[in-house]
């Protein structure tokens, strides 16, 4: 899990940085739009707005495109879209298990765009079931180190219900179940200490460990699923080893 952790963090912040920016922020502002109407257009009283919100934030996504997006989802502004989250299966290079979250106003683009992307980077669209099972929802905060030792941030976490807590170099990575991700969140906020995002995600059970070239495979292959505007979160079952990512840095 940890590589895998580790490959999607650097891989965001390098997002929020490079030519992808702009794909990240308009992701990142669908979740606002789609957790205001969900749940209502006030972060306080709607946890999944508000973190949606701090992320954006934190992403640098301007304050103007964050408010237009919540109150748009909200129903206090017109022109938001009819998304809808579809789920995928499917299978990368090497036997790598892939799930595959679309945010789409369009059902029939979407699939394309999955099952295209799939096929000519080696993969394949799994039957609904075939793959999901290898995988738990998770609630997982990113906390920046700083200062912070890991036992800081357990003893802040572990009665608000945390499961774990991962070393990811320059993070840690609270795990927690999904229902127990706004008071992990929350506590962490009561102790002082920041974090860059807390979200429901998808932690695989077990993981098919990658080699330099079959790493390079998985990686683009999921670069290719990203780079539609319809897909929201890759998430997949590898495990890459630290020596392994720096030459793929490199």
């Amino acid at each position: 899990m940890s590589g895998h952790s580790k490959w999607a963090t650097t891989k965001h912040k390098k997002a929020a940085l490079d030519s992808k920016r702009g794909k990240l922020f308009a992701k990142l502002i669908k979740n606002i739009e789609v957790a205001a109407r969900t749940g209502g257009p006030d972060p306080d009283g709607n946890p999944t707005l508000y973190d949606a919100i701090t992320k954006a934030r934190k992403s640098s996504v301007p304050i103007d495109n964050i408010e237009r997006a919540r109150k748009r989802g909200g129903g206090l502004e017109a022109g938001g879209a009819d998304w809808q989250t579809i789920m995928y299966e499917g299978y990368a290079p090497g036997g790598v298990a892939v799930l595959i979250e679309c945010l789409t106003d369009n059902r029939n683009r979407a699939a394309s765009e999955v099952r295209v992307a799939l096929t000519r980077n080696g993969g394949s669209l799994a039957d609904p079931g075939s793959v999901s099972y290898m995988f738990n929802r998770k609630g997982v905060v990113l906390v920046p180190k700083g200062e912070l030792s890991e036992d800081d941030v357990l003893t802040a976490v572990l009665d608000a219900g945390a499961e774990e807590v991962n070393d990811l170099g320059d993070q840690f990575e609270v795990v927690s179940e999904a229902t127990d991700l706004v008071p992990v969140r929350k506590a962490l906020q009561e102790a002082g200490i920041d974090y860059d995002s807390a979200e429901s995600s998808f932690l695989p059970t077990m993981n098919v460990p990658l080699d330099e070239d079959g790493a390079r495979k998985v990686f683009r292959l999921i670069d290719a699923l990203e780079d539609s505007d319809d897909v929201q979160n890759v998430w997949a079952n590898f495990d890459v080893s630290d020596e392994v990512l720096e030459k793929l840095d490199a």
